[in-house]
């Protein structure tokens, strides 16, 4: 029956995965500070539900699955919907710092940010570091 619906187990890996990820960026979009909030807030509220503990095993997957990706990037037809599926809600999040509706550039520089410092966090375990460099960064971002 799941080969028939996915056509193959890594197909249906992928569209769990596909999946997750839309209701990650749904989840965080509700997460989030009020719509006043600042940039650096808003910054800091995506930080504070990424690096949860509990959100930790997921976060390790989500590496796991990129390294996979990485290496075999046959098995995953959608490869870019694993950076690109969040661009629209951070986009929508950041619409202030945004250079217009189809802005990939400021969505892209929080990803990457997010997931390098969640790659740190993961690899190592400092807290007290990876909330610091987030804060510099949060320092950096400022509304025109």
């Amino acid at each position: 029956m799941l080969l028939y619906d996915f056509g193959s187990k890594q197909e249906l890996v992928a569209a769990v995965l596909t999946e997750a990820r839309r209701r990650g960026a749904e989840r965080l979009a509700h997460g989030l500070p009020p719509s006043g909030a600042t940039v650096q807030e808003r910054l800091r509220g995506i930080w504070t539900w990424l690096s949860a503990p509990e959100r930790a095993p997921f976060v390790r997957l989500l590496f796991e699955v990129h390294a996979d990706l990485l290496a075999h990037p046959e098995r995953y037809p959608d490869q870019a919907g694993a950076v690109t599926d969040w661009f629209g809600p951070l986009r929508t999040v950041f619409a202030d710092i945004a250079t217009g509706n189809d802005d990939a550039a400021t969505p892209t520089l929080v990803m990457a940010v997010m997931r390098g410092l969640l790659f740190d966090l993961t690899t190592t375990g400092e807290r007290e570091r990876t909330d610091a460099a987030l804060e510099q960064f949060a320092a950096l971002l400022q509304a025109p």
